[in-house]
């Protein structure tokens, strides 16, 4: 008997895949456990085996389309096997919601004779290839040029002392309007001639591209976060003087190099320890305050931004934290992240300052209650025993929840951050080298 392989879900925020690859064809056999398409979740791309063995009898998402979770993939079956039943069976139980006197769209699959690909239709056919050039052909847009003087034969219509003004002047005479009798150009149309007022033929156009699943659930959560958790902000300024040597000297024995965003994960985590009503989640009805701190570290790809989970951020030195940011921001790059690798998060830190950004404020990465964004490092004057002296300052900016985090909790958070990152030696041991 056929079987219908659905859309799985391969995320917990996934809603919808796309099928960027299938590696079997209408009339192939399919084994159990065997690879049968490469499916694009809000973010990465995996590969989905098979669970059924049979005869693949039907294709329900092209190459590049999207399709709902649940929704028909495959069928598989016996060779021959009629799959229509199933497929009208599957129409009937998603047009029963919609049944209530409500008008019905077309359904959207319609099978062929054959038992094979199934072909959506599309209202208006005809009109479509119509409605794709209109969308595709950029506007003209006629700017309010002058009328030319120059006629069909070539010989523009200006009188002998304009034309000699306009070539010690090096103007284009044919682009005048002129004022005298019949359009001729004379002696003040060149005087009142304005380069910079000269208008040009200009087009207007744009490009529509497709929304990627892992930009759509950007935008999901993001704006789910933004207008649910209230947000407030605290900002603090941070001497980095004693960090920027420290960090030199770690380096030079180190046997990875250390970033500044391997120290800040380790301070905040240890900052975290010292501050657990930071590191908690909203659930309603309660408050969970987690005892085990994982710090998501937000990484920018091609199609938007991932937030691997560095695991018990507080237990691991500085180079085990440096190789897995780097093992993880090449997986993201190459969209090899798996599940476990973006799971979990208890506290995010978002860092721009490698982009020349003094300060900003980030978007709480539900379920987190707070957010660190990091600004880059400046020289500033800075005030010392009462002495104007040069330095160096780092801005960090905490989003908060205020259901979780009060002011105070995320002030006193910041304070404890800055003093690790002021004074290293309150941080560092030689075990966390």
């Amino acid at each position: 008997m056929a079987e219908i392989i659905r859309m799985p879900k391969l995320s917990d925020t996934m809603t919808e895949g796309v099928v960027s690859q299938w590696h079997k064809k209408i009339g192939d056999t399919v084994k159990n456990g065997e690879l049968l398409a490469d499916i694009e979740t809000d973010k990465a791309t995996m590969e989905f085996e098979s669970f059924q063995e049979g005869v693949l009898l039907y294709i329900g998402v092209d190459k590049g389309k999207a399709a709902p979770v649940d929704s028909i993939l495959a069928i598989v079956g016996k060779k021959g096997e009629d799959v229509n039943p199933l497929i009208e069976s599957e129409k009937k139980k998603a047009a029963a919601p919609a049944s209530n006197g409500a008008t019905q769209s077309p359904s959207p699959e319609t099978a062929k004779s054959d038992g094979g690909r199934v072909e959506t239709p599309k209202a208006d056919a005809a009109k479509a290839p119509q409605a794709e050039k209109a969308a595709e052909a950029p506007a003209q847009v006629n700017a309010a040029i002058p009328n030319s003087t120059m006629p069909e034969n070539g010989r523009s219509k200006a009188s002998p002392l304009a034309k000699r003004l306009a070539i010690e002047r090096h103007i284009n005479i044919g682009s005048i309007r002129g004022s005298g009798d019949g359009g001729r150009v004379i002696k003040r149309d060149i005087e009142g001639f304005a380069p910079g007022a000269m208008t040009v033929q200009a087009t207007e156009g744009y490009t529509d591209e497709p929304v990627s699943q892992m930009r759509k659930t950007i935008a999901k959560r993001l704006s789910e976060s933004k207008f649910t958790a209230p947000h407030f902000y605290l900002t603090m300024e941070i001497e980095m003087d004693e960090m920027m040597k420290a960090r030199e000297a770690i380096n030079a024995v180190a046997s990875v190099k250390i970033s500044f965003n391997d120290i800040i994960v380790k301070a905040a985590a240890q900052a975290l320890r010292e501050h657990p009503g930071v590191n908690a989640t909203w659930r309603g009805d309660t408050i969970r305050y987690y005892k085990h701190i994982h710090i998501g570290v937000a990484v920018a790809v091609s199609e938007g931004l991932l937030v691997p989970v560095i695991r018990f951020a507080d237990t691991k030195t500085l180079s085990q934290i440096s190789q897995q940011t780097k093992d993880f921001t090449q997986k993201a790059k190459d969209k090899k992240l798996q599940p476990a690798d973006w799971e979990g998060n208890t506290f995010t830190i978002s860092n721009l300052g490698m982009f020349g950004i003094d300060e900003f404020t980030a978007i709480i990465n539900p379920p987190d209650s707070c957010i660190m964004a990091i600004g880059g490092i400046r020289g500033a004057a800075l005030v010392r025993n009462g002495q104007l002296v040069p330095g160096n300052i780092m801005k960090v900016t905490l989003s908060c929840d205020h259901r979780i985090v009060d002011g105070v909790t995320g002030s006193k958070f910041l304070q404890t951050f800055r003093k690790y990152m002021e004074y290293p030696v309150l941080l560092f041991g030689i075990n966390s080298i």
